[in-house]
């Protein structure tokens, strides 16, 4: 018969991952709260005590080891028990490292460690201390995972492990991350509650200050310990122990002496030195990692008259020279998660302290009384020697002089089995002298443990005396120094950057570099690196103090400041703005661009091709915290379909609109509201179903050009197009034929008749006089006709213009650029 359940596949996925995640939080990843151990490495610290590779013997193979725990404990891979092995001998992750090991055990560069089969490892001696007493029935202990040995589900430990070494770990929905304390203020805090057991976190912090951690450095931030030891949860900063030392010719180095908890020194130096190679922060001449046996050693050279105080801000704002540490103190009690401060973890291991003396001194006890009931029955047995002598003599067997012993002279079985196998040699007049010193000595003990197990504060004082043998022998000054106040990070960014003269490129596709004056001299202007078809918005000499606004067709505006542009050759394509903008779409352009001295009050204003317009304010864009990775909006798109036409800086007060169908609207940008940078703008122009916004610009010219996508071209006056309203539909610019229409491509000032002053939609100076302006148009054949603007002469409003070339209606314009 198939047993076949109908159960909902909802039920079921909850049901059994509630088993997983109960599994791996219990199980796995988080402490128990009294021995501060997880499954792991308790059963690598039962086992290889179990196999006698402790402290006071020699080492031995850890393949030995981690096979002996995978064998009889922990069914799952050998490299899961030996990383925890290894991590236990780490004297840089443990405040104190309950395995010794010989051989590579890693590094804080984060090297590996050797293979398990060439290192060798035991048990530290403090790590004895948490196995002390077990197996004097003081802890609870279960099957192992085959059911042929018990393993113990808890060690006695006699210091608290968990705050000593803390704890890091993930499981399904909870976390943990308890840093390392002095062992030494650890045990006086566990005294001082012992004797005070409703004592305060604000007491108790007298006792014990704040973590110390492995790797020493400075913790700031006395109010957020308060609170995780009330909580469970607070943020501390960890600095960097640093001095500045003096070199020959007026130069200086910072040395990093004391790193942050589990930071990895390799790429902590790499980032420093990053930070020299990508010209980030200026005056940093060499990094270099001098640690050796003596201890940790970063040195940073800097530059003559480099502001050594300001680098080093720099570093501890931007690198791993400062972090800030999470606690997130979860331990596993009473087989729950809990987030806990320090006062139940303290209570939890008092009480778990309790049990086990107790239950030590039960055991102890019981095995001090059976010896002095055997001590009492050896004793009578030397003062009636002789008929004990002659009855066993009498007796047929071993059996039988042990029943004649009970029987004639009332021994209890116990008592006969001692005598019946003594030896000859205990029959000599002096042992009995050492039996009676054994029963007062036993008497003396019972009556010791008694007080133990049945008076409170004896048991109390006890566990005091113990603690305050581990502190002795094992306490050692703290490392990590505490700061009451969390010291705020000022930098003037600006005098960090070194002024140098440099040239910016920047292409309608989304590349852009900026290169060497060396480079740029090397070179022509026409071997700009770019990819064919892409087309150049910004070429501008610049400044590494200055920065860049760049601003797209889908509304969004990207913030480069000039010094931190990746500094590539002018022959070269340089860097797509998607490789750091993160939501730099794959249909993005970009629009124009402007290099900046600072964020003085500028206006703006963006056309959209669904007919809306905008005004807003440059101040809008000053660098926002994710600049480097994320653009941000400066126009409100109607939809998939939209885009922005134009984006420029308003340099007069007049706009003209110009649609695909041939429709061309004049009126005052002062009708237009100044509003945020992420609103959509109000109604510019009102269009025909079908047509669209083709080209915008401010009227600071005499005449405009309009080139249709039929390759004809004419120059209108600006006067034949007056001043209207804003929304209206405009007046016609093209005529409308039956059969081919023509349709604007593009449209734009002319501007030999411009003021000099002004800027064109393109951020060039403005032509005067009669400077050409030229206008390239390819065919989609490829043919390349080039006019010059300036030579045409000027057209009806409603004519359609004049063909560029005899061949170019049938061939249709590709693309137009004005140069």
């Amino acid at each position: 018969m198939s047993n076949i359940q109908n159960m909902s596949l909802e039920d079921i996925m909850g049901e059994r991952f509630g088993r997983y995640s109960k599994y791996i939080i219990q199980e796995r990843a988080l402490p128990d709260i009294r021995d501060g151990l997880k499954p792991v490495q308790r059963r690598i610290l039962y086992s290889m005590n179990k196999d006698g590779n402790t402290h006071d013997k020699g080492y031995r193979k850890s393949a030995k080891s981690v096979g002996n725990v995978m064998g009889n404990f922990h069914p799952h891979g050998d490299s899961s028990i030996y990383d925890a092995m290894v991590r236990m001998s780490q004297d840089w992750k443990n405040r104190e490292t309950l395995i010794e090991m010989h051989g590579n055990n890693g590094s804080m560069d984060g090297d590996p460690p050797a293979a398990m089969r060439y290192t060798e490892a035991r048990l530290s001696e403090i790590a004895g201390y948490l196995l002390q007493d077990i197996d004097k029935n003081t802890v609870p202990w279960a099957w192992n995972f085959d059911d042929t040995e018990k393993e113990p589900t808890v060690l006695p430990a006699a210091f608290p492990n968990l705050l000593v070494n803390g704890a890091t770990g993930i499981s399904a929905g909870y976390a943990t991350d308890i840093p390392p304390h002095n062992l030494a203020e650890v045990i006086d805090a566990v005294i001082y509650m012992i004797d005070h057991p409703k004592a305060k976190v604000d007491k108790l912090i007298e006792f014990l200050p704040g973590p110390d951690l492995p790797t020493g450095a400075i913790i700031q931030g006395a109010d957020e310990i308060r609170k995780a030891y009330e909580t469970g949860k607070g943020r501390v900063v960890v600095r960097s122990r640093t001095t500045i030392e003096t070199l020959k010719g007026g130069k200086e180095q910072i040395i990093v002496t004391e790193i942050p908890y589990e930071v990895n020194k390799a790429m902590l130096v790499k980032k420093i030195d990053d930070v020299r190679i990508n010209n980030k922060l200026p005056g940093i001449a060499e990094v270099r990692d001098e640690s050796d046996r003596d201890g940790l050693r970063i040195a940073i050279e800097l530059k003559k008259d480099a502001d050594a105080q300001t680098i080093l801000n720099y570093l501890f704002k931007y690198t791993d020279l400062q972090i800030n540490y999470n606690f997130n103190m979860v331990a596993i009690d009473d087989f729950t998660p809990r987030q806990v401060g320090i006062i139940p973890i303290l209570s939890s291991y008092i009480t778990h302290r309790r049990e086990i003396i107790v239950a030590r001194s039960k055991f102890d006890k019981e095995k001090a009384e059976k010896r002095l009931h055997i001590v009492e029955g050896l004793i009578r047995v030397l003062s009636i020697l002789d008929e004990i002598i002659a009855l066993i003599r009498a007796s047929e067997n071993k059996s039988d002089a042990k029943e004649n012993l009970k029987v004639s002279y009332e021994f209890t079985e116990e008592q006969a089995e001692a005598i019946v196998t003594l030896q000859l040699y205990r029959l000599t007049n002096t042992d009995i002298v050492t039996l009676e010193e054994e029963e007062s000595s036993l008497r003396e003990q019972i009556a010791t443990l008694t007080a133990v197990i049945d008076d409170e504060r004896t048991m109390y004082n006890l566990m005091k005396r113990e603690l305050r043998e581990v502190k002795k022998k094992f306490g050692v000054p703290r490392r990590s120094e505490l700061q009451a106040q969390t010291q705020a990070i000022e930098i003037d960014t600006a005098s960090l950057i070194v002024e140098e003269e440099t040239y910016i490129s920047l292409t309608r596709s989304g590349y852009i570099k900026r290169t060497s004056p060396r480079s740029y001299n090397a070179s022509t202007p026409e071997e700009l690196g770019k990819r064919d078809g892409d087309q150049v918005v910004l070429v501008v000499a610049a400044k590494t103090t200055q920065h860049l606004l760049i601003f797209t067709n889908l509304g969004n505006v990207i913030y480069r400041p000039i010094h931190e542009l990746t500094d590539i050759r002018w022959k070269e394509i340089g860097e797509h703005l998607s490789q750091t903008i993160t939501n730099f779409a794959t249909d993005e352009e970009v629009l124009y661009a402007e290099v900046l001295d600072d964020f003085t009050p500028e206006t703006y204003f963006a056309v959209t091709q669904l007919g809306q317009i905008k005004r807003f304010e440059r101040q809008d864009f000053q660098p926002w915290r994710s600049y480097r990775t994320k653009s941000v909006k400066y126009a409100k798109l109607k939809g998939k379909d939209d885009q922005v036409v134009t984006i420029s800086p308003i340099k007069l007060d007049q706009v003209m609109l110009v649609t695909q169908n041939g429709y061309a609207l004049h009126f005052s940008i002062e009708e237009v509201p100044i509003v945020g940078a992420k609103a959509a703008g109000v109604k510019a122009i009102n269009l025909k179903d079908g047509d669209i916004i083709k080209s915008a610009f401010i009227t600071n010219t005499k005449t405009f050009f309009i080139l249709t996508q039929r390759g004809s071209l004419k120059r209108i006056s600006v006067a034949d197009l007056p001043l209207a309203k804003r929304a209206g539909r405009g007046l016609q610019v093209l005529r409308e034929l039956k059969s081919k229409p023509h349709r604007v491509f593009l449209a734009g000032p002319v501007l030999s008749d411009a003021n000099s002053e002004e800027l064109d939609l393109f951020g060039t100076e403005a032509r005067i006089n009669d400077d050409p302006q030229i206008l390239e148009v390819i065919s989609k054949t490829g043919t390349i006709d080039r006019i010059n603007l300036v030579d045409l002469g000027l057209s009806e409003r409603t004519s359609n213009g004049s063909f560029i070339s005899d061949s170019i209606s049938d061939e249709e314009v590709f693309s137009a650029t004005l140069n």
